[in-house]
This record gives C-alpha cells, sequence and structure tokens, in this order.
C-alpha cells in the first residue's frame, strides 16, 4: 500500500491540512488585524485542501477497496 502512488498522494494531502491548520491556528493568538487576516486566509486554503484531502481518500477507497 505503501507504494501505492494515490494512497501517497492522499497521505500528503492530509499532511498539507495539518501544515495549514496549524498556520493558521498560529496566527490566533498574536491579536493584530492582520495576523486576523492571515488567520483567515489558511482557514480557507485549509478548506480547500480538506476538501481534495477528503475527495483522494474516497477516490482511493473506491478504486483500491476491496468492496466488502
Amino acid at each position: 500500500m505503501l507504494s501505492d502512488p494515490l494512497f501517497i498522494f492522499a497521505a500528503l494531502a492530509c499532511a498539507a491540512v495539518a501544515v495549514v491548520l496549524i498556520m493558521g491556528i498560529s496566527q490566533f493568538g498574536k491579536g493584530d488585524l492582520e495576523s486576523s487576516k492571515r488567520s483567515n486566509k489558511f482557514m480557507k486554503m485549509r478548506i480547500i485542501a480538506q476538501f481534495i484531502a477528503v475527495a483522494a481518500i474516497l477516490l482511493f477507497v473506491m478504486i483500491r477497496g476491496d468492496g466488502g
């Protein structure tokens, strides 16, 4: 399974979601207006990355799943 390119893509997409989430959360504590704008930008990016990750996971399960 670790040599499957679709699995690797799904795993990397999940890691990207985690990285963007951490970057967005790190901006919350700074308190100024610019940090707030950056935090919102990161959270919007997280939603897009999360959609891609979920789609990749579903595609992997549909294609590689054993069907039951």
